[in-house]
């Protein structure tokens, strides 16, 4: 029951994105992603909550060890339940997050050559040609822990830039979007600037922005998100031990308004 409910959410917000009229698609989309948004919002504290209410029920395990069977047999029957519920909700959340950064226009062949030459030059990008997604991995592109851009990175940023001032992709805005995997800032120092993985991420994003103003890209066709570990792009390894593949920064080009 809960697995339909939370497929029936994705399958109407997906619906939205799709009834808008061309004329006025910029604006519809953006209405209805500000309403997704709110719900993502929701969702990711109630996942919180749950996560928060699972390592209380596991120290509880923990504690009733060596006790009556059947009350072990409940704690862990709960557990069960609520790592269910953890993993659907994280799979709602990056599905509408997909939706809301998959709603740009086409992207002009020459633009989309350039992104391809650019990719085909650095080891550290990658580009998709049909959702127009560049992604920089992050192991390569920051030390870990840090939001600290490396030198070789940065010449590939540079680079981008130079493709996001051409005349095929003024038309076009700009979306910084961060992600780390599932494993906790765990360095005090590290946690004093980023004390979540919610805000590496988004610093990461901040950190690429600002290397994209410093070399001409106008701010008011940039924006920033950071997804945390919410939109892994392959399972994390068991006891939050990560996966080097979630950790990544993707530069989505869209529609002007997006």
């Amino acid at each position: 029951m809960r697995t339909a409910r939370l497929l029936g959410l994705t399958g109407l917000f997906m619906c939205m994105l799709t009834l808008s009229g061309c004329g006025s698609q910029v604006a519809d989309l953006r209405i209805q992603n500000d309403l997704q948004q709110k719900r993502i919002g929701e969702l990711t504290s109630e996942l919180d909550a749950k996560t928060i209410e699972l390592e209380q029920l596991k120290r509880q395990l923990t504690s009733a060890s060596g006790t009556r069977s059947a009350e072990m047999e409940v704690l862990q029957s709960e557990i069960a339940a609520l790592r269910e519920d953890i993993e659907l909700k994280k799979q709602l959340i990056a599905s509408m997050q997909a939706q809301l950064l998959t709603t740009g226009a086409q992207l002009p062949v020459e633009l989309t050559t350039k992104l391809e030459e650019l990719a085909n030059k650095y080891d550290m990008i990658s580009y998709d040609n049909e959702r127009g997604v560049l992604k920089f991995e992050s192991d390569l592109t920051f030390e870990p822990g840090s939001d600290q851009v490396k030198g070789s990175a940065v010449t590939a940023v540079k680079s981008l830039c130079t493709v996001l001032n051409s005349e095929e992709a003024t038309g076009f805005d700009v979306i910084v979007a961060g992600h780390t995997d599932d494993m906790p800032v765990s360095k005090p120092e590290t946690r004093l600037k980023h004390p979540t993985n919610w805000h590496l991420s988004a610093h990461r994003g901040i950190s690429v922005l600002d290397l994209m103003i410093a070399d001409g890209v106008v701010p008011n066709r940039l924006s920033v998100r950071g997804f945390g570990e919410y939109r892994p792009l392959e399972p994390n390894k068991p006891d939050k031990k990560g996966n080097a593949k979630n950790r990544r920064v993707e530069i989505f080009i869209v529609a002007k308004g997006m």
